[in-house]
Parts: C-alpha cells; structure tokens; sequence
C-alpha cells in the first residue's frame, strides 16, 4: 500500500468510527449497526459474560440495552491508530466520556474488513483501562 492511499484508509476507517461514536453518545445505535458486519462478527466487551458471535445477537443486546438509554455530551477519542493490510484493517484507540450510564474508559479495538466497496467491522473489543482502578460497586449499571 502506498503512504498516499495508507493516509486515505487511515481516514476513511477513523471517520466510519467516529460516525459511529457521534450517533451512539446521542442514544443513536444506528452508526455501529451500519458499521458491522451483518456476515462475519464478533465482540467482546468487559461486561459480556461471553463473546457475542452474530451480528443479529449483538443488535438484540444493543437494541436492548442502550438505544435511547446512553448520552454525552463529548467523548474524547485518543491515541487512533490504523494498521493495514489488502483487504483489513485494525483501528486501536481508546475512549473518554462521562455518559448518561457510567464514566467510560475502553482501550477499543476494532478490525475491519473490505465487503465489496464498504468497510464493514469483523470483530469488535472494548476493554476496560486499568479495570484494577476501577469501582464498580458504586457506579451505575454498566451496559
């Protein structure tokens, strides 16, 4: 891949996230469900008991949990990074925001893979930064 079309990837992957990320702070699930994979997905996440393998299983849970339920004001998206090969790419990042739910803090890992001309995400990790320094007993129910 040459550095002019890493650069046109690299921001192409970012802004499919960051579509994602502005619709979800506003109880929008919508941008991640685009984003998905409906053929081929995967998601762990610190409040799963185990990875969820389908996308019509993580759209039940996502539907059911937190469309409409989670707002912010702001997050903040730090550190993005996009690693590339033909046809995948691996987007790490982590994530801030005080939301209506709890206080996130996720070191996110999102690959992705070509599907025709979209780039849809395969397999989806959201974990918790430093979860020893967390309290979970008094915070509110976590999605």
């Amino acid at each position: 891949m040459t550095e002019q079309s890493n650069e046109a990837l690299t921001n192409k992957i970012i802004s499919l996230e960051k579509g994602a990320l502005d619709k979800w702070f506003k109880g929008d699930t919508s941008g991640y469900l685009d984003i998905w994979s409906q053929n081929n997905f995967s998601y762990f996440d610190g409040v799963v008991e185990k990875r969820v393998d389908t996308y019509q299983e993580i759209k039940k849970m996502v539907l059911a949990n937190v469309e409409g339920k989670l707002f912010a004001d702001k997050y903040d998206m730090l550190y993005p990074r996009v690693q590339s090969g033909v046809d995948m790419a691996v987007l790490t990042y982590q994530l801030f925001a005080k939301t209506s739910l709890n206080d996130m803090r996720y070191n996110c890992i999102e690959v992705y893979q070509k599907e025709g001309s979209d780039w849809k995400v395969i397999q989806s990790t959201w974990s918790f930064i430093r979860p020893m320094d967390m309290e979970f007993g008094s915070k509110k129910a976590i999605v």
